[in-house]
């Protein structure tokens, strides 16, 4: 594949294909998922991206050092043709310790875990589509880094918690888990992730970036409060890869909404479309020789990662139960609240 300028990960200032000095670039730092990410860019629209994603949000620290990572970002002009109405999927190539995510030779982002650095480059028409390049580039870069280096385990899921306690949310897309989460804030708990979960094998502590919930439409009839209803509603939509239209409500105009550290596990509950056929039948642990299993189907992804197994058999330990799904999504965070009880506090 032939890319419009060279891949560098150098800490060169930034330069044109032919060498020549351009503006100066303009960096910004921000304390993400246990680390210190330095971002470098002279487009401002991208550095407008990574302030949507990253600003305003808590600085979660792990056991043991906060590296520095390094993300350049740069803005290109797509070669000649046809301008796609909507970006390709990101799709992963490594080798010789490079991690690379192609969308087509002019959108593709370069990492070197070793080195903790990356490379975004972004075509000038793909800047109008900022979720994509937003959520599947830099994001992704950002996940990508933080997983590798800081040995965490990456979990599609979400979390909620309190007192510094948290539940992992797991199950197919559709269970319900944003739902939960969105109930579980308007009902005082925090969120530390809505989509993607990182955990520290050896301790089960859980980070993630609680900046946004993707929350449907039809979720709204839940929502009883009025206030509430006109943060979501008048929130920006986007669109999924798979069609679905979601309300992205940034939970940064919510003051305490999200988890200010990372949060202990308590353990895993799997979303389930089940209906109850009462209250007690809401919660239900899950055989412990069903645990592994279940945990390895739902996250194909993460069980290919370092530390997979130290993290099965502590949060096996911990407890894995099944949530089926109540007369209203208030039912499910009173059953969390329950295992959360059960819990000892931090310290």
């Amino acid at each position: 594949m032939m890319f419009p300028s060279p891949v560098s990960l150098r800490d060169d200032p930034l330069s044109d294909p032919f060498g020549e000095r351009v503006r100066p670039a303009i960096c910004m730092s921000r304390h993400v998922l246990g680390g210190r990410f330095r971002f470098e860019s002279d487009s401002i629209a991208l550095l407008e991206m990574v302030e949507a994603a990253y600003g305003g949000l808590p600085a979660h620290r792990l056991p043991g050092v906060s590296p520095e990572f390094h993300i350049e970002l740069r803005v290109v002009a797509r070669a000649p043709g046809d301008v796609p109405e909507e970006p390709a999927p990101v799709r992963m190539q490594g080798g010789k310790g490079l991690l690379c995510g192609v969308v087509d030779a002019a959108n593709y982002l370069v990492l070197s875990p070793a080195q903790r650095r990356a490379l975004i480059v972004v075509s000038e028409d793909m800047l109008a589509f900022p979720y994509h390049v937003r959520y599947e580039l830099i994001e992704f870069a950002v996940f990508l880094l933080a997983s590798r280096v800081l040995d965490l385990v990456p979990l599609h899921g979400a979390c909620i918690g309190r007192d510094g306690v948290g539940v992992l949310l797991l199950g197919a897309s559709g269970a319900g888990k944003s739902t939960l989460a969105l109930q579980g804030v308007l009902d005082g708990m925090e969120l530390l992730a809505e989509d993607s979960v990182f955990v520290h094998a050896e301790t089960l502590l859980a980070t993630g970036v609680a900046n946004f919930l993707h929350v449907k439409d039809d979720t709204l009839r839940f929502v009883d409060d009025t206030t509430a209803r006109g943060w979501i509603g008048g929130s920006t939509v986007i669109r999924r890869r798979s069609g679905v239209a979601k309300y992205e409500a940034d939970l940064r105009a919510r003051p305490a909404s999200a988890a200010s550290a990372p949060l202990r596990l308590a353990g895993a509950v799997f979303v389930s479309n089940k209906p109850a056929g009462d209250r007690a039948e809401l919660l239900q642990p899950v055989p412990w020789e069903l645990a592994a299993p279940m945990l390895a189907a739902d996250q194909r992804y993460a069980a290919g990662h370092a530390g997979w197994d130290r993290f099965v058999s502590r949060i096996t330990r911990a407890g894995i139960h099944e949530l089926r799904r109540g007369e209203h999504p208030r039912d499910g965070i009173r059953a969390l609240d329950r295992l959360l009880d059960r819990c000892d506090k931090p310290g």
